[in-house]
This record gives structure tokens, sequence and C-alpha cells, in this order.
């Protein structure tokens, strides 16, 4: 039934949408570059109890402790030794062009999100082959075991159909049972997939959204027009999931059993002031983490330099809007 009403809802939310009454504006406390990324393209952002983890899209053999002591942020590589990815009935085709790109590019997991679960396992997203890595405080990383549904029920929803736009994004609750992950775009959707012994399965369907269409950058842009609607990221804070939804400028508060939007606010006005631009025509955020005094979002910038001649990654720290994250319209 679930299936049902996200393929209902993918066919009809395809018009380009402005929204009625701006979303309203985060403020910038602070911002840091980061430095010792081997491979650069932050790409993820986790934090695991006082420590604050980051992946790049670039490395499939490490990820980065951060030291965040300082304005400049210093990037301390911790190596893991990835396994073969399971085969999990993502189609030759795109798993095929993954591989060929990562010979241009490097970078063959394409590791697009990390998140971390009480116990302090981290958990980081692999988009190049839709699949879920574990990484424990000690032993070995292993491919989380994933019912193949997850894709069956992404795909027939209209998800996961093109290269590099697979997921993008993922959360776990404290426990370790409950995760959610971002498909990027065209369409944008989130899932649910419950633990159950061993294996990753769908409760009742694994699709709680699934849309396309385009929407209206916001008037900070430079010449904004209408853009396909996205998710780089997520978080989940306080029983309530949060995107990051780069190509609006925004973080949506949403209920994380429906994924229906309660709230959003924008970054707009700080991302988009002249000296922070970047060159491409669309957002470049990709790494989220809400916590109670703020957020933290991070910036993908593709070895691109901004209009400041900065280079490297950036990470900022964002206030908590005023009432907090809870707070109603």
């Amino acid at each position: 039934m679930r299936l049902g009403f996200a393929l209902a809802c993918a066919l009809l939310l395809t018009s380009i949408t402005v929204s009625a009454e701006p979303a309203p504006q985060l403020r910038l406390l602070s911002e840091h570059a980061v430095e010792g990324m081997r491979g650069g393209n932050l790409s993820g952002l986790a934090q695991c109890g006082k420590e604050l983890w980051a992946v790049s899209d670039r490395d499939d053999d490490q990820i980065y402790r951060l030291n965040t002591q300082g304005s400049v942020w210093h990037a301390e590589a911790v190596r893991i030794d990835v396994p073969v990815v399971p085969d999990n009935g993502l189609p030759w085709g795109l798993r095929s062009r993954t591989w060929a790109a990562s010979f241009v590019r490097g970078g063959d997991l394409d590791f697009e999100g990390i998140t971390c679960d009480s116990a302090g396992n981290r958990y980081i997203v692999s988009e190049g082959h839709a699949a879920v890595l574990q990484v424990p405080p000690t032993g070995p990383a292993t491919w989380l075991k994933i019912s193949p549904l997850l894709i069956r029920e992404a795909r027939a929803s209209g998800m996961l159909l093109q290269f590099n736009a697979l997921f993008e994004g993922l959360a776990i609750n404290p426990a370790g049972d409950q995760m959610w992950l971002a498909a990027e775009r065209q369409s944008r959707g989130l899932l649910l997939i419950k633990r159950k012994q061993m294996v990753w399965d769908c409760d009742g369907g694994c699709v709680l959204l699934s849309e396309g269409g385009k929407e209206m950058q916001p008037p900070q842009f430079p010449k904004a027009k209408a853009v396909p609607r996205d998710f780089s990221d997520l978080s989940l804070f306080n029983g309530k999931l949060f995107t990051l939804e780069r190509n609006a400028y925004q973080i949506c508060r949403r209920d994380p059993q429906t994924a229906r939007v309660e709230r959003c606010w924008s970054y707009a006005d700080e991302l988009l002031q002249e000296n922070r631009r970047y060159p491409q025509d669309y957002g470049l955020e990709e790494a989220l983490i809400v916590d109670a005094d703020g957020a933290w979002i991070g910036v993908d910038n593709n070895f691109g330099a901004r209009a400041d001649g900065e280079l490297r990654p950036i990470v900022w720290r964002f206030a908590a809007p005023e009432g907090g994250w809870s707070a109603q319209p």
C-alpha cells in the first residue's frame, strides 16, 4: 500500500514549485577549512560521541577523524579494509558505469554519507554500489546484509535509475536497528529499513517518499532557475529526520515514519554571499549534522575554488533556529 502511494506521489509531483512563504534564515556562527583529506571532496559528516568524522567520495580505503581545534580543522586518516561488495540487485549497467568512472575520478565505492549509532559503529553509504558499510569501533568492516527488496522497491518508485544519482545520505537511530536512506535526485526519495536478526529488511514497504519535478533556486542565487529536487544528506535528531536539500539551500524537518515536511530553514543568505559562492550552477553542500545547538554543513567543492580563492573543503556551523529545531511555524 505504501509503495502504491509513493508511486502515485512520483507521478503527481512533477510540476515546478515555488515556496509561497520563504523559509526563515539560519545564522552562520563560524566556518572551518579542512586540511589533510587526500581525496578532498568532503561528502559526509557524522558525530560519534564527542568526535566528528568525515568521508570523501574519492577515497575507498580510509575515513577521517576531524581535529576541530582551531579555526582550520585537520583531517586524520583512519584506514579501513573494505571487503568485496556483495551483489544487491543493482543493475549491471549502473555498476559498470561506476567502475569505469573510478578510473577517471577515483573512488569506485563513492562514499557519500556517514552516520553513527550509540555503540560507536559507523555506517557509510556507497553510492556507487547502493550498499552500506559498517565500521565497528574495533574489528573488521563488513557490508550490511540488506534485502534486495530495497533496490527493487526504490527502482519501481522511480529512484536509483540514473548513474551518479543513487544513495546520497543515510541516518541511523541510536539503537542501531532502523536506518533511513536518501535517494539523490530524478527522482529523489527517502527509504526506511529495519534490522531483523542478521538482515536489514523493509517493514511493510521500504519507500517513504518518491518525488520528481523541479523547484526554483532561492532568489539569492545568481540567475535563479528551476532545478531538480534533491537530497544530499540526512541527520536524525530528537526523533525527527532532517534532510539537506542543497539545490534549495535549505534544511527540512520531516516525520521519520511518513517523510512529511514539517518545517524548513534556509541557509541561502549566508552561503550565497558573493565571497562564498562557487562557480557551479547548483548547490554543493553534501554533509549535515543537526544537534541541539545548531547544525554542521559541509561542502563537496570537487577541488574547485570559490570566489575568494579557497580550495579546501569547508564545514560551516549554524546556530539552531529561534525556538529550537522543534519550533512550529
